[in-house]
């Protein structure tokens, strides 16, 4: 049965505006969108349509396409618990020897804590989740079934990819048959964490890696802490694999951080080559070490994304859950501080999608278009970057999902 509705009264960005040939601001314009059958299937400018179909008035508020968080750990958190702040280690391993006594202990609160951190989520603009789910040998498949008993209640209000996780490492762990049977439950990526590091052997880390990804066809999402050149080392072999696999477009690295290290010129080559297999990035813009070039990285043609990773946990006290925050980081981490650059930011959490493309052409939204929007109080994408705007509601397919409208 179709269902149809207008939202009224909107803003979209319809260009920037020029002084010397410099762009100095965002104007808009009031429009009116049809949506059916959760997607947006037309755009009036102007007066609203006289319509006998039922109306939602956006009283003036911006819409900016919804927002996508690429790299999140909602099956383990504090958040909607009592808070702790984080005892110090001395390093990975040490926080890997914490996770073994603490997981068991989180394990009877772990669906509710993903409920909750899901609605923080939501609530922020983020309808696009992959969230990473520990699969260990402590608690087994245990965070898994939470975590997809988590988003069976969000079901039809967002969307996530699960990563099976072997946090204590694929091969130091040996959790290779407990990833192949989390993929048959509902985990969507083959995850993998350090091969040099944790697993302490890159090549046959990798390699087991690539093999359940075939296996499954699944796309892999691998996280690579390593700094220096041991890093990219990692990368050059994992670049390597995904070629002889066919795997490109299919996987993604994150954090990344040795491309901090480098030097500029070595990382342009080293993006020119993850961009040439279709290699993805995603960051978590860090301020507590030095943050990946991702101007350059999206400048060669890297697709380039931003998570929140660890929310009040035992890795980090910190976090917001808030994808437009990460945004505004990138933007001050990197200068981004003209209208269009700010603007230009908010690709980084949106999969590419701004209002207004470089050249100040609309960009989104489109007839066709599925209706993921984010009703904001700013004047422009710019403001909501640089301020992190206040979001008015959520609307997932369609359907507002979070705040009202």
């Amino acid at each position: 049965m179709s269902t149809a509705y207008w939202i009224t009264n909107l803003r979209l960005e319809s260009g920037y505006r020029k002084e010397n040939d410099k762009v100095v601001a965002t104007d808009t314009e009031v429009a009116h969108l049809l949506i059916e059958d959760g997607r947006i299937a037309q755009i009036v400018s102007g007066a609203a349509p006289q319509t006998e179909l039922p109306t939602k008035d956006a009283s003036g508020l911006l819409a900016l396409p919804s927002f996508r968080d690429m790299h999140i750990h909602i099956d383990k958190t504090y958040y909607g618990g009592p808070w702790k702040a984080v005892t110090p280690v001395k390093n990975i391993l040490g926080r890997l020897e914490e996770e073994s006594q603490l997981m068991p202990k989180l394990l009877p609160t772990a669906q509710e804590r993903a409920e909750k951190m899901l609605e923080l989520l939501l609530s922020a603009g983020s309808t696009h989740i992959r969230s990473h789910c520990n699969i260990d040998p402590y608690i087994g498949l245990k965070n898994l079934e939470a975590t997809m008993a988590a988003l069976e209640t969000f079901s039809g209000r967002l969307q996530c990819e699960v990563v099976a996780f072997p946090q204590q490492g694929l091969l130091r762990s040996n959790q290779v048959e407990n990833i192949r049977q989390a993929l048959k439950m509902g985990a969507t990526y083959v995850g993998g964490v350090d091969p040099a590091t944790v697993d302490q052997n890159i090549e046959k880390s990798l390699a087991t890696i690539f093999e359940l990804a075939v296996e499954a066809n699944a796309p892999i999402d691998v996280h690579l802490h390593d700094p220096d050149h041991l890093g990219v080392f990692t990368f050059k072999r994992l670049a390597k694999m995904t070629e002889e696999a066919g795997w490109q477009g299919r996987v993604t690295i994150s954090h990344a951080n040795s491309l901090a290290d480098i030097s500029l010129e070595e990382a342009g080559d080293v993006a020119e080559m993850l961009a040439g297999l279709g290699i993805s990035i995603t960051s978590t813009v860090p301020v507590n070490r030095g943050t990946i070039p991702i101007p350059l990285l999206h400048e060669k043609g890297v697709s380039v994304s931003l998570g929140d990773d660890s929310i009040t946990d035992h890795w980090s006290p910190f976090g917001q859950g808030d994808s437009l925050e990460k945004a505004g980081r990138l933007a001050e981490r990197f200068r981004m501080q003209d209208e269009r650059s700010l603007s230009q930011a908010l690709g980084f959490i949106t999969g590419g999608k701004t209002p207004l493309d470089k050249e100040g052409n609309r960009m989104w939204p489109n007839v066709g278009d599925e209706a993921d929007i984010v009703f904001v109080h700013a004047s422009s994408a710019a403001e909501a970057v640089a301020r992190r705007a206040k979001r008015q509601a959520v609307m997932y397919r369609g359907n507002v999902v979070s705040g009202v409208l």
